[in-house]
């Protein structure tokens, strides 16, 4: 299962959540008709949606088993994922072969061998992407933001979960 976002509440009356997706795009997780739920470490399930629709930077979902808001407020902190061999083969598309899921929890070392962290999220900025990257190592557990552009990406290896950056400690 692929992590795509997670539920952050009950929205109106009638059963519908709000979700902060992971994905490039906000609306991306409409393309999929079936999400699986979990909450913490607990067990996938399975559920449909019904409809969906973009409100500001957040997506609103009706699952089929949700029919009122306090059904909907349980589902609130749940992860929604995506069985990676639901995504399209990006091999097909000519795009580049891995999506920004894929880079979540990959270590990033800078070029001269430090470590920065681990990635945590992907932000859209409209001038380019950027890499959310959580250092547990540093005394305030940092947060670096690496812009995701060529003279910083050096290299991804997605084999070993690491990412290589032209970015300093100090940065």
């Amino acid at each position: 299962m692929i992590v795509m976002g997670h539920i952050t509440g009950a929205f109106g009356i009638h059963g519908w959540i709000k979700v902060a997706p992971y994905t490039e795009t906000i609306d991306s997780l409409l393309d999929y008709s079936v999400w699986w739920l979990r909450k913490n470490e607990g067990e996938w399930r399975e559920v449909e949606i019904t409809n969906g629709h973009t409100a500001g930077d957040a997506l609103t979902v009706k699952l089929k088993q949700c029919t009122d808001r306090n059904e909907a407020a349980k589902y609130k902190g749940m992860q929604v994922a995506i069985p990676r061999d639901h995504f399209p083969d990006l091999s097909e598309s000519g795009e580049e072969g891995y999506y920004w899921s894929d880079l979540i929890g990959s270590e990033v070392v800078n070029i001269q061998g430090k470590k920065l962290g681990k990635v945590t999220g992907l932000l859209e900025t409209g001038a380019n992407d950027v890499l959310q990257v959580h250092d547990v190592d540093s005394p305030n557990e940092k947060e670096r933001l690496i812009p995701y552009i060529e003279p910083v990406i050096k290299g991804i290896d997605l084999a070993s979960s690491r990412i290589i950056v032209d970015w300093g400690l100090d940065y």
